[in-house]
């Protein structure tokens, strides 16, 4: 089959691998969208260690199931499904609560560390576990189910918050993942003011929901006149740098809550003092646990528009170009879908 294999750092080849093959209990997918992750283009150079060459990168997909492994029960040929990024044990205490993105044991779809290589779906084909499949409802296209995967982790990042109706919200970063959750907190009924360095997603966050896209020289002040001059109840954080973080927290009311999403960074500075007289919660929000269902069924009922974060759809063999475009930031892409 045909693979975009990262063979070095930041070098991506087109190249011919050897078929998967399911065992028991996988399914092989014939791959029909995958989309291209910030953490693949910010991983490929080598500097989260989580992208170790060669390895074929990619867990934002959906596709056609090709064949069944050994042992796979209710699932045929021909259906569409979409799948979990993340692969867990099922058995250690986090997986028997429910908190899969916890497993002590927890591997994900692309990407390659010094625990594991377990190959992705920027490729015609690949292999999944039938636990993590599912079936895409209606005519919901494969283009658009390759978006569940961040939809799910912005949906957990809502969860952590525990975002209630006229809860004001503050989202910090409008890529992906924080366009998507502003979506998913107006579903929940929130209020959502966004903020970015980015005029045009800054726009985008408008026509998604925001009543107030700022960007950050002016943002300290317009969220607290938004806010009334206490404060946000909730904010959430989907950039991970020193500077986002203690703008998330500025923005909070006394007692406020904070999901941190993003990670650019493994270090941000914290302003401690301010967390602890102001008795900020702080939670922590890792890829998605359980969240696929209900995301499949927003984009089902069309309370989630992800038509306005595709930037473009292009061929598998194209994938070079559009990692380096994405790598030079520019202007305009948000999720660039690829297709085998």
């Amino acid at each position: 089959m045909k693979a975009l294999v990262l063979t070095a750092p930041s070098q991506l080849r087109l190249m011919e691998v050897d078929d998967p093959v399911p065992g028991e209990g996988d399914v092989l997918l014939a791959v029909g969208a995958c989309g291209i992750c910030g953490s693949d283009v910010h991983g490929m150079d080598g500097s989260t260690g989580r992208r170790i060459p060669p390895v074929i990168m990619g867990h934002e997909a959906a596709g056609t199931i090709a064949a069944l492994g050994p042992g796979v029960g209710g699932w045929a040929e021909g259906q569409r499904v979409t799948f979990d990024s993340t692969l867990s044990c099922g058995q250690c205490p986090f997986c028997r609560r429910g908190q899969i993105n916890l497993c002590n044991r927890r591997r994900v779809l692309g990407v390659s560390c010094a625990e594991y290589r377990y190959n992705g779906a920027f490729a015609q084909y690949v292999v999944v576990p039938q636990g993590i499949l599912y079936r895409l409802p209606g005519e919901l296209s494969l283009e658009r189910a390759a978006l569940v995967e961040p939809l799910s982790v912005a949906m957990h990042a809502v969860g952590r918050l525990d975002a209630q109706p006229d809860e004001s919200a503050v989202v910090i970063g409008a890529g992906t993942i924080g366009l998507l959750a502003i979506q998913v907190l107006r579903c929940r009924g929130c209020r959502v003011a966004a903020v970015d360095v980015e005029a045009d997603r800054l726009e985008l966050a408008r026509r998604l929901g925001a009543e107030l896209a700022v960007s950050p020289p002016r943002a300290a002040d317009a969220l607290r006149d938004w806010s009334g001059g206490a404060g946000a109840d909730l904010a959430l954080e989907a950039v991970g740098a020193d500077a986002t973080v203690h703008l998330a927290i500025d923005c909070l009311r006394k007692g406020g809550r904070l999901a941190l999403v993003g990670n650019l960074v493994a270090q941000a500075e914290l302003p401690l003092q301010a967390v602890v007289t102001r008795e900020l919660t702080l939670y922590g929000s890792c890829a998605s646990a359980g969240e696929y269902p209900a995301c499949l069924d927003l984009m089902a009922r069309g309370q989630v528009d992800v038509d306005l974060l595709i930037s473009a759809t292009a061929p598998l063999a194209d994938g070079p170009q559009w990692f380096a475009r994405l790598q030079r930031k520019q202007s305009g892409l948000l999720k660039v879908i690829l297709r085998p």
